[in-house]
């Protein structure tokens, strides 16, 4: 049984929500909160396993409910809103700052058509999520990069200049990729292609608020565009994303991998066949095996490949699997990825 504290002001909103999760058995719903006040007093007395919170609430919005939540009973937080508005996402992507995990729309009325399809990604995101164990986690130390570095510089490059940086993500990724991309410069020599599981429907949002907050130059991806320097690139809703000889961006419905579309194995897959020892690949914390395989693919073109630490990871899922396969060269902290990727670019092209 999961149990499930609803936070949500609207009393009809209120209702539909109770409706779409209960028709899971799985699931147990323990408690209602009108505002963050309330939410915050209930985590307290309900011990719930999962919250669905809104972000438009009175007395006390969402994202500062979410950040006292995570300072004081650290509990997984699943935002649920009523807007797909690019602003509106990307100002609800501030509490996945706060600490919340992931977004989903709030399903529509239980006559419309879409009810339930979005009922489904709701009751999929909450089970998913509610699995994930929240702790405090601390800084790394500037020790662990020192070591790191020395071991990176020792590399060798074939004498081949980085063509194309690609990243993977997932569950907890969205922080991750806003602390990297805050850390690189824009006239890095490099593009820089992302997949991203996200709900769909949220990548405008979710691109607007990483570029706002990183000031990288990021865009949805588009099919045929040529790779340019200092720019990052999202795969777009329902589309894998790779690349092709230009080097150009190719999108593709093919069939679903690992359950996904976009998925990181496209990306990763088609880098290796494309850039071969002259890409970076990285993946990052997520659930599931996304990417793993074809990150070792990468490296065994020549790429150098990054995972992400267990400790900084909120899901080792990906990175994990990846490390057991022996794709990673090196597996370090998000802070420390961007200081040996900086390091890596500038040994092969040259300071910037």
């Amino acid at each position: 049984m999961i149990k499930v504290l609803i936070a949500e002001d609207s009393p009809v909103m209120q209702q539909l929500l109770i409706h779409a999760i209960s028709s899971d058995p799985i699931f147990k719903i323990v408690g209602i909160a009108n505002n963050g006040e309330e939410a915050i007093e209930a985590v307290k007395r309900v011990n719930p396993d999962i919250i669905a919170m809104d972000w438009q609430m009175p007395k006390l919005d969402g994202k500062e409910a979410t950040r006292i939540i995570m300072q004081t009973n650290p509990t997984p937080i699943v935002i649920v809103t009523g807007s797909i508005a690019a602003k509106d996402v990307a100002f609800s992507f501030s509490m996945i700052e706060a600490g919340a995990l992931a977004i989903v729309k709030k399903p529509p009325s239980v006559d419309h058509p879409d009810y339930k399809k979005d009922t489904h990604e709701l009751i999929k995101i909450l089970k998913l999520m509610s699995e994930v164990k929240m702790v405090r986690r601390t800084l790394r130390t500037t020790k662990e990069f020192s070591l790191a570095k020395s071991s990176i510089e020792e590399a060798i490059w074939k004498e081949t200049a980085i063509q194309a940086v690609v990243i993977g993500a997932s569950t907890g990724g969205p922080l991750v990729l806003q602390k990297i991309l805050s850390g690189l410069s824009k006239n890095i020599p490099v593009p820089i292609l992302i997949v991203q599981h996200i709900s769909q429907d949220f990548t405008e949002g979710f691109v607007e608020w990483l570029r706002n907050t990183t000031n990288f130059p990021l865009h949805i991806a588009s099919n045929g565009e040529r790779l340019l320097p200092g720019h990052g690139y999202v795969a777009p809703d329902d589309f894998h994303m790779g690349v092709e000889a230009g080097p150009k961006i190719i999108l593709s419905k093919h069939e679903l991998e690992n359950n996904l579309r976009p998925s990181v194995a496209f990306l990763f897959r088609t880098a290796a066949h494309v850039f071969s020892s002259r890409a970076v690949g990285i993946i990052l914390t997520g659930m599931g095996r996304d990417g793993a395989e074809e990150l070792k693919l990468m490296r065994d073109k020549g790429a150098i490949t990054f995972a992400q630490d267990k400790e900084s990871s909120v899901v080792h899922g990906m990175p994990g699997e990846a490390i057991k396969l022996n794709a990673a060269m090196h597996i370090l902290s998000p802070e420390n990825i961007t200081k040996a990727l900086i390091a890596l670019i500038r040994k092969m092209n040259g300071e910037f």
